[in-house]
C-alpha cells in the first residue's frame, strides 16, 4: 500500500503484512507496527496496490 507520512509528507510503498516496524525513510517517524498478520497502520493511506 501507498502511505503517506504525517511529519514530513514522504509517500513511500509499504507491506500490508509487515513482519518489522515500517520506519519513515526520510523522518524516522514509525508508519507501521506489526501485529501478527496484517499491520497496524499509524498514518494516512494514500492506495492500496495490488
Amino acid at each position: 500500500m501507498k502511505v503517506k507520512c504525517n511529519d514530513c509528507e514522504n509517500e513511500q510503498v509499504i507491506f500490508g503484512n509487515a513482519a518489522t516496524v515500517v520506519k519513515c525513510l526520510v523522518c524516522g517517524r514509525t508508519l507501521a507496527d506489526p501485529r501478527g498478520g496484517k499491520a497496524q497502520v499509524k498514518t494516512q493511506i494514500l492506495e492500496v496496490l495490488e
